[in-house]
């Protein structure tokens, strides 16, 4: 029975991997043809423009396959590791740490009680509750509660630092021999947690010990925006943590406090979880990942929360890809493969933003180019002597691979094949808003300006989606309009490849009137 498991789930992944190798090779052969059609300056500039998005699309796909492949038997390496795990010969003391932000007292209270009732000795844990609200209402609500249930408050007049800054504040009285990071909307749903954990700290190296985050059910849009965390903590994290390289990923994980004072606490950046993991592997400390849910976050509901997330996730990866590289003759201790999680981790969102919109303008010039196959009627289209004649049939494969393969993803391992479009459609959504972020940081804008405008507005506000999706309208209308010029013409290939970008595009603002 074993054995046909392992078999079967070996073959699921093989069977995913080559849609996402054929995608990878069907866009290299499109970009050969095109210099097969090569007519002039122009169109070399565009074949090689092409070629160059390929290759880095394709470098990323087949790069991504390998971590996902790899993912499939991290169970069975941390049944190794679990089997020669000893008991805790003492219960070490715990700091364990809820930052907050101008959050609703009444949810932070009742996730708090969740953390009091949990199964560990009182005498061996201190609550601490790091308030940077700048709401007095909420700041005396939070200050009242931690006084009545002996919890350490620390407010803070400034967010210098933003939620490492808050942390590292704490560290300064901190005296626990370890910090449990807990996030304000996370609901305790498995008393054991530090006793499940902890025990893996048998090893003097270990920094910390990342498990796994979700969200609890809500709408269908909620629990698509889960699957992003569900993608990372099933696929890639476990990868990672094969090359000792697991992201500590913000809470729901508990650090050694010595290794925190080793690396200097907190990198004070508005990713801090990703450059803190960074420091711990260049410290030659070791990392864990638990696939395990201890604790339920509060579901995403609008849309402009997820936006605001994705610009401060892109702008702090674009940051960390800068100083990684600023670290290049420290980096040179990782191994190849924990270098190359960290470079594919700084440019994943660019990946899916900066490079989806580049293919898109390049789609645009290619459209109006004097390639041959960019004038073709009806009628040739369905010629087989012309099909078999010409290879630009890849340059289709790859377009509809690209859209296809989030979708079958999701429904293979998530079950649901409306999610799986949903996801597929957020990719495009979030594109320019990640695309903002990613410049903004490279032009050293404060992390704190966003494109989203209004945040209280609730759904169904058409003026509202109108005000946050300038540019997403902007750029969908000239591809729409491109694509009836192109219909016009008689370009038939131009006005499906641009019109379906158009569309896509769209979607932002869909979203924006749909859920707020």
């Amino acid at each position: 029975m074993l054995k046909k498991y392992l078999s079967w789930g070996v073959a699921v992944r093989l069977a995913t991997i080559s849609i996402f190798f054929m995608l990878s090779v069907a866009s290299i052969i499109f970009s050969m043809y095109m210099f097969v059609e090569v007519n002039s300056s122009y169109t070399f500039f565009l074949a090689t423009a092409f070629l160059a998005l390929a290759a880095f699309a394709g470098f990323f796909n087949i790069y991504a396959s390998i971590s996902y492949f790899r993912s499939y038997f991290y169970d069975m390496h941390l049944k190794g590791i679990t089997k020669g795990l000893k008991p805790l010969r003492r219960l070490p003391t715990v700091a364990i740490a809820v930052p907050v932000f101008n959050e609703d007292p009444e949810l932070v209270k009742r996730n708090m009680a969740t953390l009091f009732g949990m199964d560990y000795p009182k005498s061996k844990m201190r609550f601490y509750l790091l308030d940077d609200s700048t709401e007095q209402a909420t700041v005396g609500a939070l200050k009242d509660f931690c006084s009545a249930n002996g919890v350490r408050f620390i407010h803070r007049g400034s967010r210098q630092g933003y939620k490492a800054g808050a942390l590292n504040n704490m560290l300064k009285e901190c005296k626990e021999e370890f910090v449990a990071v807990m996030d304000a909307d996370e609901r305790l749903v498995d008393r054991r947690f530090l006793r499940e954990v902890l025990p893996y700290f048998g090893d003097d190296k270990m920094a910390y010990v990342q498990t796994e985050k979700r969200s609890e059910k809500g709408s269908t849009f909620s629990e698509t925006v889960d699957l992003f965390d569900g993608f990372f903590f099933k696929f890639i994290q476990p990868h990672r943590a094969l090359n000792n390289t697991a992201i500590f990923a913000g809470s729901c994980g508990v650090i050694r406090k010595s290794a925190l004072d080793d690396v200097g606490g907190f990198p004070e950046y508005v990713i801090e979880d990703t450059f803190f993991s960074l420091e711990c592997d260049l410290h030659n400390y070791k990392s864990i990942h638990i696939p395990k849910v201890y604790a339920l976050g509060r579901p995403m509901l609008k849309y402009s929360s997820l936006v605001k997330q994705q610009w401060r996730y892109n702008y702090g990866d674009t940051q960390f890809i800068g100083y990684f590289m600023k670290r290049s003759s420290d980096s040179k201790k990782l191994s190849p493969w924990a270098a190359m999680d960290y470079y594919s981790h700084g440019f994943g969102l660019n990946y899916l933003s900066l490079v989806l919109i580049l293919f898109t303008m390049l789609s645009v010039f290619i459209a109006f180019s004097t390639l041959p196959f960019m004038h073709l009627t009806i009628k040739q289209l369905f010629q087989a002597t012309y099909i078999t004649r010409y290879l630009e049939l890849f340059g289709g494969i790859a377009f509809v691979l690209s859209m296809i393969a989030p979708v079958v993803l999701t429904k293979v391992y998530f079950g649901s094949l409306k999610k799986g479009m949903m996801v597929f459609v957020l990719n495009f959504a979030l594109a320019i808003a990640r695309a903002k972020a990613a410049i903004a940081a490279v032009w050293g804008r404060s992390p704190l300006w966003h494109s989203v405008r209004g945040g209280g507005r609730q759904k169904r506000n058409f003026s509202y989606a109108l005000s946050n999706t300038k540019t997403e309208i902007a750029l969908s209308a000239s591809l729409l309009l491109m694509g009836v010029v192109s219909f016009l013409t008689n370009n038939i290939i131009s006005w499906v490849w641009l019109s379906t970008y158009g569309i896509l595009y769209l979607f932002s603002t869909v979203l924006f009137y749909m859920y707020g």
